[in-house]
């Protein structure tokens, strides 16, 4: 071999080499960690890749995302989140109300969440504004929903004078979610019935009791457990013909009567930032908690019909979807 040949095959190589180092590096993986149903989350997801896009990261690229479902049954999480750790994944996504579980799971591996109550009094965080620690995310309180749910429904119904609530005893935010509404129901002139639901097989026979005792409209309790029964939940209240209000858009698509709650993709947006700037090198614990404002009245107007209920106008107008 000629000396110049050899330089030039030794210039080559030494070209190739970084080339070479930065193809095999491994790209950061992101555990995306959910109680629900992946067909269901599809625009939350969206909004969630859409946020890393816009920070320059896409999935198959330059990340990974590991996808976990629970599929409404939230025993399967602890398995799914010791699978996350033995990825070794850089980052964890934990929605559905999976986030306690997350930080119980880990304590080094950073965690963002979405919550629908007060992560300071879930114990999630030292505080909104310091989380501290691992984790940090997006609260959209949900259980603060429920005095402007009873507006709706007085708008709704306006004959209605018993309005009952649907709770489950082991949620434990309810309590704070019943204060709230009694004080509104006060405010208003209406009187609040509570009721509670234990377990999947008492739902029909509590809208049943409702029922027997002459509420006229319902306010169903924002608890995750209640996501995972809300087929259940809108078909008891078709049955006995009460107007019902939710907390999740799912609901009104799954044939209930409206729901009024947090716009889940901008917060699943809100997410897939903090996500971004913790693989570009922030420290979970240094973002503060992000609460978001941004909310969505759905109504369905097919089974507003069924009822016999005619939704007035200017709600209508107001409403961000009208399924029909």
């Amino acid at each position: 071999m000629f000396r110049r040949d050899f330089v030039t095959l030794l210039g080559g190589v030494a070209v190739g080499w970084p080339l070479m180092a930065r193809a095999q590096q491994p790209i950061p993986v992101i555990g995306f960690l959910h109680s629900g149903l992946a067909d269901l989350q599809r625009r939350q997801v969206a909004a969630f890749q859409r946020a890393l896009s816009e920070a320059g990261y896409t999935d198959g690229q330059n990340v990974a995302i590991e996808y976990r479902w629970a599929q409404d049954h939230f025993e399967r999480v602890p398995a799914l989140l010791a699978d996350l750790t033995r990825r070794q994944v850089d980052v964890i996504f934990a929605g559905g109300g999976t986030a306690p579980m997350a930080k119980a799971q880990s304590s080094s591996i950073p965690i963002v969440f979405t919550s629908g109550v007060n992560p300071v009094q879930q114990g999630l965080v030292a505080s909104l504004s310091r989380p501290g620690g691992n984790i940090t995310g997006v609260a959209f309180f949900s259980t603060s929903m429920g005095p402007k749910q009873l507006e709706l429904l007085r708008e709704v119904v306006p004959s209605a004078a018993l309005i009952g609530f649907v709770k489950n005893p082991g949620y434990p935010y309810a309590g704070v979610h019943v204060q709230e509404l009694e004080a509104a129901a006060r405010a208003l002139g209406l009187k609040l019935v509570v009721q509670n639901i234990a377990t999947r097989a008492e739902v029909s026979e509590a809208f049943a009791s409702l029922r027997q005792q002459s509420v006229g409209a319902i306010i169903v309790s924002s608890d995750p457990q209640f996501y995972e029964w809300r087929e259940e939940l809108v078909a008891a209240a078709a049955l006995h013909a009460i107007p019902a209000c939710y907390g999740l858009r799912e609901f009104a698509t799954a044939g209930g009567l409206m729901s009024y709650g947090a716009d889940l993709p901008d917060a699943y947006h809100q997410a897939g930032e903090y996500v971004a700037r913790i693989l570009n090198g922030a420290k979970a614990g240094d973002l503060p908690v992000v609460q978001a404002v941004k909310v969505e009245l759905v109504i369905n107007f097919k089974t507003a019909k069924t009822l016999g209920i005619s939704i007035p106008l200017p709600l209508a107008g107001r409403a961000d979807e009208v399924i029909e």
